[in-house]
């Protein structure tokens, strides 16, 4: 059975490949040749294409995560390199539980230079997060059309409040409020219960212990740092590794060693100059050479 790089290779008939891929792949090889365990890169375009459809995380993802995973040794672990903007946080869920599936607990999260948002979820899905001084991991909150939910519950909270308060004033918040649809501070607060879930199961069962007193501890601050709205502002709030460190994720700084931090930041770069130099808006490979890339359509 060939997976979807193989058919379409077939459909394609070709074996050529752009110096693009090429150098990408070849320092991609290359961290997985130093660290003896499998890589898998998830970049996005986002910075330069902030228009492009598919930059985000989605379901159309999986394939590429299966594709790259295919006849791999998953007996070695799993270094997963992101750069993402975040995405759909039950997308983001079965990433996670597939990748746990076939690589258990043995997951490593590299991070050189932005997991936003359902990246920062994933990332605390692993038992530990390779970060350096210039690196970012974001707040967890979700978002509707680029409006935090916690900016709308609030909203809500804030007209039930003044309405209890001054009747007269209904008129002003029917106009605010119709904006939203019906049910829509629900399911604002639906997304933040979902956000508070996955990041609390996720680091209770592999980079924490939640059965025990002191890291139920340390799990509960996190997750008041990563999906408090008080705390982070705005949803594009860049923490820093030391941030991270402080709130009690499990960071392992890149600078500790330079050659692990010369094989990252090298294999970021190729990663970033293909996605600036075409028309790429994602790309999902691993280091044997498997990949699903997304193109932005050629406009004739």
């Amino acid at each position: 059975m060939g997976n979807w790089n193989d058919i379409l290779k077939e459909v394609q008939n070709t074996d050529t490949q752009s110096q693009y891929d090429k150098v990408r792949r070849k320092y991609l090889a290359s961290l997985a040749k130093y660290t003896k365990r499998n890589v898998v890169a998830y970049y996005s375009a986002w910075l330069s294409k902030r228009q492009a459809n598919n930059i985000d995380i989605n379901d159309s993802d999986m394939e590429g995560f299966m594709t790259c995973v295919h006849q791999m040794d998953c007996g070695k672990g799993l270094d997963l390199v992101l750069h993402t903007p975040g995405g759909d946080p039950t997308a983001a869920e079965a990433i996670v539980n597939y990748l746990r599936d076939k690589f258990k607990d043995d997951i490593r999260v590299i991070v050189p230079q932005l997991a936003m948002s359902a990246g920062t979820m994933i990332a605390c899905a692993g038992k530990e997060i390779v970060m350096g001084k210039q690196s970012s991991l974001g707040p967890i909150d979700p978002q509707f059309n680029g409006i935090p939910a916690h900016n709308i519950k609030l909203e809500f909270e804030k007209a039930k409040e003044d309405l209890a308060n001054n009747p007269q004033n209904a008129q002003y918040w029917a106009i605010k409020l119709q904006q939203y649809p019906a049910a829509f501070m629900q399911t604002a607060i639906d997304a933040i219960a979902l956000s508070e879930t996955l990041i609390r199961d996720w680091l209770g069962s592999c980079m924490f212990d939640s059965t025990e007193p002191s890291d139920a501890n340390v799990i509960n601050e996190i997750v008041a740092k990563f999906n408090d709205h008080n705390v982070s502002k705005t949803h594009s709030r860049h923490f820093s590794a030391d941030f991270c460190k402080k709130a009690g994720l499990k960071i392992n700084m890149m600078e500790n060693d330079q050659k692990l931090q010369e094989k990252i930041l090298s294999m970021h770069h190729a990663y970033i100059i293909s996605l600036n130099l075409t028309n790429a808006v994602k790309i999902i490979e691993s280091q044997n050479n498997k990949s699903q890339i997304s193109l932005m359509p050629v406009m004739m």
